[in-house]
């Protein structure tokens, strides 16, 4: 069972949740209902969010996140060649301390990528300004995230961790809502989720996660910058082996501009505060890397929502293949076509462009046998646009009225196998090329 993390909007707010939404009254009705004003955190876990230097407009740009117990830790990292200093730190931080680490510091405003040897030494001082707080050594995982090819202000960025620790709190409030804010870079909203979570024999555990993104987003590991934490016991080689499965179903399934960041980092900690225990592969392993999976995709969903410029939230479902793999890849492939993208922000049924995308996805198909269709999320009537290679006479009336939807499903049938796969995906607008044009000013 999951105990949902937020609430849509209405009219009803209390005074608190109200405060909560404050500064975001700009956004539509819909990216505020993705704003969590309350939550149901892990036993053991404090976080917070603070401006310390980083950023220019002063927003908050340095989020703490510790807990009272040492964890088991597992991460995935980006593998593009040019690993940013955080990601090669925190790796070789697991490396040594799979078991003992606290907690996780993220500055955003400035990626510390392409940065050299400084960048190291800075990413290290991170650490080292967290093992000051907990008196243990390799206790923490670094993230960053901002601007490549500048060094951070790491002083500002060591005071603010002190001054991080004076401030920690496990309350949504004044703690966790903050800790997400201080993630954001070009995010329009924070990426914040928490539950409950049951094993069948009735004994519970909480986790919480936060996620930032909002364009250069493709996955080849994990996407972007992310972190769950859980009072579940877990060891480490079961819970890395869970994240593994969850990457590929939820980061590791998504793409906003098919561009892949220096920086992507996504990371568990359980510090087993619980009396929940995951110590073999057994029913109740699966039982967690399930509820984890589907709880990584509301996070990784929470990104394509907030896709820089992005006017649709759109599920690409490839089923009927022959393994799970090609399914995946044929659904990676279209959702990052740039004539598939841009023709969904025009509300432009030309689905020849789906099937073209697919053809040259390197996924072995038989044309003859492919359906494509428009599946609308409001419960009304599929609009079928390939039947088995055969065109059908489409609607173009009712395929306006689908495109216009913010919600769209699009589903392709290869029809030669049992596997199927989603991918999330969103629309290329104006605006994206307009919000990186000037990213640096």
């Amino acid at each position: 069972m999951f105990q949902a993390s937020r609430i849509r909007l209405s009219t009803n707010f209390s005074a608190v949740q109200r405060r909560l939404i404050s500064g975001y009254e700009h956004l539509s009705p819909r990216k505020q209902s993705f704003i969590a004003t309350k939550g149901v955190y892990p036993d053991g876990f404090k976080a917070t969010g603070i401006f310390c230097g980083v950023k220019k407009n002063k927003n908050k740009d340095l989020a703490l996140v510790l807990s009272d117990l040492p964890c088991s830790a597992a991460a995935v990292f980006t593998t593009n060649a040019f690993k940013a200093a955080p990601v090669l730190v925190s790796k070789a931080t697991l490396e040594e301390n799979p078991s003992g680490i606290y907690g996780v510091i993220t500055n955003s405003g400035c990626a510390n990528a392409v940065t050299g040897a400084q960048g190291i030494i800075n990413a290290k001082r991170m650490r080292s300004a967290v093992d000051a707080l907990v008196n243990k050594p390799l206790s923490a995982l670094t993230m960053s995230t901002g601007v490549i090819g500048q060094q951070l202000p790491i002083e500002k960025i060591e005071k603010g961790i002190a001054d991080a620790a004076k401030v920690l709190s496990n309350t949504h409030e004044e703690g966790w809502a903050l800790a997400a804010e201080a993630f954001m870079t070009t995010d329009t909203f924070p990426k914040l989720r928490s539950g409950q979570f049951s094993l069948k024999d009735g004994k519970s555990f909480k986790m919480a996660g936060i996620a930032k993104g909002a364009g250069m987003i493709h996955p080849n590991m994990a996407t972007l910058l992310g972190f769950v934490v859980t009072d579940a016991h877990v060891t480490p080689a079961l819970l890395q082996k869970a994240l593994t499965y969850a990457v590929d179903r939820s980061f590791n399934a998504i793409s906003i501009d098919g561009d892949m960041s220096t920086n992507d980092t996504i990371s568990v900690l359980a510090n087993g505060a619980s009396d929940v225990k995951i110590e073999e592969e057994n029913e109740d392993y699966i039982v967690f890397r399930d509820q984890l999976t589907s709880f990584a995709a509301e996070l990784a969903q929470l990104v394509v929502r907030d896709g820089e410029g992005a006017t649709k939230f759109v599920t690409i479902h490839v089923k009927g293949a022959d393994s799970f793999e090609n399914a995946k890849k044929a659904a990676s492939h279209i959702s990052t076509s740039m004539l598939v993208k841009t023709a969904l922000f025009g509300q432009d049924a030309n689905w020849g462009r789906i099937c073209a995308s697919l053809g040259h996805s390197g996924v072995k198909i038989d044309p003859s046998k492919v359906s494509v269709n428009f599946v609308p999320t409001d419960g009304t009537e599929t609009l079928r646009l390939m039947v088995e290679g055969e065109p059908e006479v489409v609607n173009e009336a009712r395929a306006s009225e689908i495109l216009k939807m913010e919600d769209l499903i699009i589903e392709v049938d290869l029809n030669d196998g049992q596997s199927d796969a989603k991918f999330w995906t969103c629309d290329l607008s104006y605006e994206y090329v307009s919000i990186n044009a000037d990213y640096r000013s």
